[in-house]
């Protein structure tokens, strides 16, 4: 059964002829999953990759080796990288991304779990990052943060509406 904010998501970008890429780390796909529940959603989804491990994001998706090592895979650094790297990869228009600690284990007093570093990298180049630390399971994590990156594409979207109106 698809989410409404799914659907809300398909409509939206439909409307404005916008396509999304999304790199998926903590929810190892969900956001597609939700996606492709809708049909006619080929028209706005490229795809996207659940880089779970550090040489795909540098494989797939372009993030620098010395970016991750620098700052580590949890950062806004890495999350901004993802988003802008599929993005471009899959030539969408908007690219999403998550990377964090999902729990119940592997945080640390300065990204506890349930942290996580959420990018959105929209039509000409705006960038919105945001730091979240949820505070629920593993599976509230997860579909906290898939939200929350449809939240921000949904945004992304209409700040794209504001720029070609002028406002």
């Amino acid at each position: 059964m698809a989410e409404p904010i799914a659907q809300r998501l398909i409509d939206t970008l439909s409307e404005r002829e916008l396509t999304l890429a999304t790199a998926e780390t903590d929810t190892g796909g969900l956001i597609g999953h939700w996606i492709t529940d809708i049909p006619g959603c080929s028209k706005v989804w490229i795809g996207g990759a659940s880089p779970y491990h550090n040489y795909p994001k540098i494989d797939l998706i372009g993030v620098s080796r010395d970016l991750l090592r620098e700052h580590g895979s949890v950062s806004e650094e890495a999350a901004v990288a993802m988003a802008r790297g599929v993005r471009d990869t899959l030539n969408a228009d908007i690219g999403i991304a998550e990377t964090g600690i999902t729990g119940p284990t592997g945080g640390s007093d300065s990204r506890p779990v349930g942290t996580v570093w959420i990018a959105c990298v929209g039509p000409g180049d705006r960038v919105h990052a945001e730091r979240q630390v949820w505070d629920s399971d593993r599976e509230g994590n997860k579909r906290l943060t898939a939200e929350r990156c449809v939240e921000l594409v949904l945004e992304a979207a209409q700040a794209q509406d504001q720029a070609s109106s002028g406002a």
